[in-house]
């Protein structure tokens, strides 16, 4: 077959690119988020977010950071961990002028790092957080610790009855910034805004609460309205009483700046949310018969950030097609017990039945996971072992071409004649919109 006749693509994984190739007649599509057409720079996008900051509900134009700040003498900055593309020192770049300017020095700041049930960040991801400021911020910074009854403050319970338990810095501080970026969550249905709170900085008991929810079929990616795990996020919300201070970022393929808002918590939310959709939701031409899905960094930390590459691949993948996850997962499983679970169970339906029977916290994601594997083949490209993988009904594979080649021929024997192909090159954010 002549060389024109065949499509060429590299996958990042780790520090390399590895190839894949097949033929053109294959391609159903390569879906990546959208071009937003920005010519701006970063930094510019987020000075003008500062400089027209929202107000709250139909009031236009809101409080610029600087009159927000005026007063205040303990200030509390929430930003990402180290499992989030979210470029926190670009961000904190713009913000400590117009803290210094308040008379607020990095003195009177603490930085919370949003942990949620993950572990603290290590030196070198405090460094990959701050930047350039690592040497000036990193005294003034402390990570979240879900588990730390003692760090945490009772404060009542949602509409779902889950218990709203937060860290007690929130009520030392008497102005909030919280900084992150907007993008799809698969059961969340958007990162960002009121994310910062609840799961970010709430008790390992929350977190399990509202995780239990991502069960209900109303929490899926780009989904807000009827979400249980959305309304948890805004019951929390009211009872924080200081001032909050929003800056979030919508970001591009490249992982850049494409956009930026600011202001009031909720207003500057779903300004983010709507640019959110028009770059990461991509329209496709159909379900595919194979979705390669890609785990880009730093969202390949562990399989329980990799998954949402798979979650969202399986939205564009026929019943009995194969999905392949190209994933380092470099630093393990992460949380076990969605792992342990899945390990015990003896088939994907019989580990959905199991966690009806009795959540703990990861159990969603084993949902998530068994509902796909009930329905397709799993393979993964990782630098997890064979036995991690199949214990998770998931096939390990030496590389994304070997996994491709041994579906191809998976999918003729089935009958397929032209069996088509789905890339999504960063498919933890990639949201792909099949017609129906």
């Amino acid at each position: 077959m002549p060389a024109f006749s065949h499509f060429f693509t590299s996958l990042p994984y780790l520090d390399r690119q590895l190839p894949l190739t097949f033929p053109q007649e294959n391609l159903l599509a390569v879906a990546e988020p959208q071009e937003l057409g920005t010519v701006e720079t970063p930094e510019a996008l987020i000075q003008e977010a500062l400089a027209k900051p929202f107000g709250s509900g139909k009031q236009g134009e809101g409080q610029e950071l600087a009159l927000f700040l005026q007063g205040a003498k303990q200030l509390l900055c929430i930003i990402n961990d180290a499992t989030r593309p979210t470029p926190t020192s670009l961000m904190l770049q713009a913000l400590l002028p117009i803290c210094q300017q308040a008379n607020l020095d990095v003195e009177h700041i603490t930085f919370l790092v949003a942990t949620g049930a993950h572990r603290g960040p290590t030196e070198k991801e405090y460094q990959q957080i701050l930047g350039s400021l690592y040497e000036q911020l990193r005294p003034r910074c402390v990570h979240h610790d879900a588990r730390k009854d003692a760090d945490m403050v009772e404060l009542g319970y949602t509409r779902n009855n889950t218990p709203i338990v937060l860290n007690r810095r929130l009520f030392d501080a008497d102005r909030i910034i919280i900084t992150g970026s907007v993008e799809p969550h698969y059961f969340a249905g958007f990162t960002g805004g009121r994310k910062a709170f609840l799961p970010g900085i709430a008790a390992y008991r929350t977190i399990e609460a509202n995780h239990r929810q991502a069960l209900s079929p109303w929490a899926r990616s780009l989904a807000l309205e009827k979400n249980p795990v959305h309304e948890d996020m805004m019951d929390a919300l009211p009872l924080i009483k200081a001032p909050v201070f929003s800056l979030m970022t919508v970001l591009d393929k490249e992982q850049q700046v494409a956009a930026a808002t600011a202001g009031d918590l909720l207003t500057s939310f779903y300004a983010a949310v709507e640019t959110a959709r028009k770059v990461f939701c991509v329209p496709v031409p159909a379900k595919a018969d194979i979705v390669v899905s890609v785990a880009k960094f730093p969202m390949d930390i562990d399989l329980y950030q990799s998954q949402k590459a798979i979650d969202n691949a399986a939205l564009a993948l026929k019943d009995g097609g194969t999905l392949i996850l190209v994933a380092s997962c470099r630093d393990g499983i992460g949380d076990k017990a969605y792992a342990t679970l899945l390990d015990q169970a003896a088939s994907p339906e019989d580990a959905l039945l199991r966690i009806q029977a009795g959540y703990k916290l990861g159990y969603h994601k084993a949902a998530k996971m068994a509902a796909v594997s009930a329905r397709a083949t799993v393979k993964a490209v990782t630098e997890l072992s064979p036995a991690q993988l199949t214990r998770m009904f998931i096939s390990p594979a030496l590389s994304p071409q070997i996994a491709l080649d041994e579906a191809l021929v998976q999918a003729k024997a089935g009958g397929v004649k032209t069996p088509k192909i789905l890339i999504l090159p960063d498919g933890c954010v990639t949201v792909p919109d099949p017609p129906g």
